[in-house]
């Protein structure tokens, strides 16, 4: 009797890891699927010719399935001003993340006037009040693909730009554009 016990407990593991192994599979392959590339073979979108001021191609994509940014910055003691990105259709990648473009993923660069301020992997950031001094100055936000293409949009860069206007000793009021440009 105890020898059918052994055996009957052997066939219950085997048919587990039988079943176990069947379920395993490629978490990416999987994880690529969600995101809404189907194919996950197929490349995503098409790289231009098209590059922005720092000569990165452009990488296209359908409206349809195409991440979208927003901005909002606002003002904080000591003049700095704290920055939040409002995503849709888009995660921002961990540090370490492979140098390939997946379906609505990336990193977001943040810059002001122009010049480049931080790669984002997190949807907040606190700009330093030497950054924004007094006037009017641009805060822009636009996506990137892990492989360091910009996602674009009927050949127009993912970007989102908030209007900050910084008075002497304290932050003044905000304008808010959040819609891509």
């Amino acid at each position: 009797m105890a020898w059918r016990r052994g055996l009957l407990a052997a066939l219950v593991v085997t048919v587990l890891l039988f079943l176990a192994s069947a379920g395993c599979g490629s978490g990416e392959a999987r994880s690529r699927e969600k995101q809404g590339t189907g194919d996950t073979t197929r490349p995503v979108g098409k790289v231009l010719d098209d590059t922005d001021e720092e000569g990165r191609h452009y990488r296209e994509i359908g409206a349809k399935h195409a991440p979208e940014v927003g901005v909002e910055v606002q003002p904080r003691t000591g003049g700095t001003w704290d920055v939040r990105l409002i995503l849709r259709r888009f995660r921002l990648s961990p540090a370490g993340t492979k140098a390939e473009a997946v379906a609505g993923r990336g990193t977001a660069r943040l810059s002001v006037d122009g010049r480049r301020v931080a790669d984002l992997r997190t949807p907040t950031y606190r700009l330093p009040a030497r950054l924004v001094p007094h006037g009017l100055h641009h805060v822009t936000v636009r996506l990137y693909a892990d492989d360091g293409t910009v996602w674009a949009v009927g050949g127009k860069a993912v970007q989102s730009t908030a209007d900050v206007t910084a008075s002497g000793g304290a932050p003044g009021p905000l304008e808010r554009d959040a819609v891509r440009r």
